[in-house]
């Protein structure tokens, strides 16, 4: 499966933004999904992950109360909503999509090595 992430950009603190997930090749709806980011220099870090049916949502502490997950699986896509955007959000944002069995997933839902489709990675800057 293809995916292409969309919808970066560059926004004040305190701003919204909403990131969308395209895949293309494979219906995503197979595939358990998650966004993660990162800052030249630094290490990849996990944001959030869903499940292949929507059902079940997981977030990093740090963007817990102010970026949702979400997904569209007749549309292909899955998004996340940005709220409340502080300058340490700055981050070069990836999708990316793995099919785990449910009980892997709770291990596994945070682990970027665990995932093998990977998007292009879309950039938001947020300005202080």
């Amino acid at each position: 499966v293809q995916l292409q992430a969309s919808g970066g950009g560059l926004v004040q603190a305190g701003g919204s933004l909403t990131l969308s997930c395209v895949a293309s090749g494979r219906s995503l709806s197979n595939y358990d999904m998650a966004w993660f980011r990162q800052v030249s220099g630094k290490e990849r870090e996990f944001v959030a992950a869903i499940v292949k049916s929507g059902g079940v949502t997981y977030y990093a502490d740090s963007v817990k109360g102010r970026f949702t997950i979400s997904r569209k699986n007749l549309k292909n896509t899955v998004y996340l909503q940005l709220n409340s955007l502080k300058p340490e959000d700055t981050a070069v944002y990836y999708c990316a999509a793995a099919a785990f069995i449910r009980s892997v997933w709770f291990d596994a839902r945070a682990d970027g090595s665990k995932y093998y489709y990977w998007g292009q990675g879309t950039q938001v800057t947020v300005s202080s």
